[in-house]
């Protein structure tokens, strides 16, 4: 049996299971990955949102993804709820010693609730210390319209502002149009050319943990070495049919989470 991509995933702890760290595992071994994990941070969440943050100090993070570095060797890192400054600086220089493994970074700025999991010097930390070094960054289009300081209203203004952010960071972006109104879900990728993706809105409150979900199997997918357009691609059609097979759960009294472990997904198909 072929030893499976080691995923490192650096992220802050769901209690509930449904985002963070705990979608990262299930997401990476759905994908046929198999998962390493650094926690950030602790967190009091449910599926009606977080409540409290408490983040571990700098050094004990990056011991826990250096302990997995130098000995399991991962194909892939995904970074998730990094939340403060000098978590990040460490992460960076940590990551600045393994430069070709790819980075796919999830800029988790707000909680779904709209909790803030970012202090407001962090959003600067990530933008010149982690976006560089990232072989892609996932911002929703609130997160998208942050960095950017203009709102986003259209697929047309996402191509447009993925360009602008490939052009000042030098790293692919795919924009997540998932709050756009419409029957139809896009996001775009633009890695020096642009990729839409676009599938039917599936209408459901348990959407809790998708962009966990997202970025970890595209993650996973470049650490068995598809191409960057491909990983996204797959990496879609597995979360629509985690949230597809999620569609009628009754999990908590909120936001619900996916199904990673959908019964009709076969990884690569």
């Amino acid at each position: 049996m072929q030893t499976p991509a080691i995923i490192l995933t650096i992220a802050g702890s769901d209690p509930s299971g449904g985002a963070g760290i705990q979608a990262d595992i299930k997401a990476i071994s759905a994908m046929g990955g198999y998962a390493a994990a650094a926690i950030t941070a602790v967190t009091v969440q449910n599926t009606r949102g977080v409540t409290a943050v408490s983040y571990l100090p700098a050094q004990l993070v990056t011991a826990q993804a250096e302990a997995v570095l130098n000995d399991l060797h991962p194909a892939a890192i995904k970074i998730g709820m990094t939340g403060r400054a000098d978590i990040i600086k460490s992460l960076a220089d940590c990551l600045r010693k393994h430069p070709d493994i790819p980075v796919v970074l999830d800029p988790v700025m707000l909680s779904s609730s709209g909790h803030p999991l970012m202090e407001s010097d962090a959003i600067e930390a990530l933008r010149t210390e982690l976006f560089p070094q990232c072989r892609l960054v996932t911002p929703n289009l609130n997160e998208a319209a942050n960095l950017l300081g203009t709102p986003l209203h259209t697929p047309q203004d996402m191509e447009q502002a993925a360009v602008k952010l490939y052009d000042h960071y030098g790293c692919a972006f795919l924009l997540k149009g998932g709050h756009l109104d419409g029957d139809r879900m896009t996001d775009i990728l633009f890695d020096g050319q642009p990729y839409r993706f676009s599938s039917p809105r599936i209408v459901t409150n348990n959407l809790h943990g998708t962009g966990c979900t997202l970025s970890s199997s595209i993650a996973t997918l470049l650490g068995q070495g598809h191409s960057l357009p491909e990983a996204v691609r797959l990496g879609k059609a597995y979360m629509d049919k985690a949230i597809e097979a999620a569609r009628e759960w009754r999990i908590g009294c909120g936001y619900g989470p996916l199904c990673h472990f959908p019964p009709t997904f076969k990884p690569e198909e």
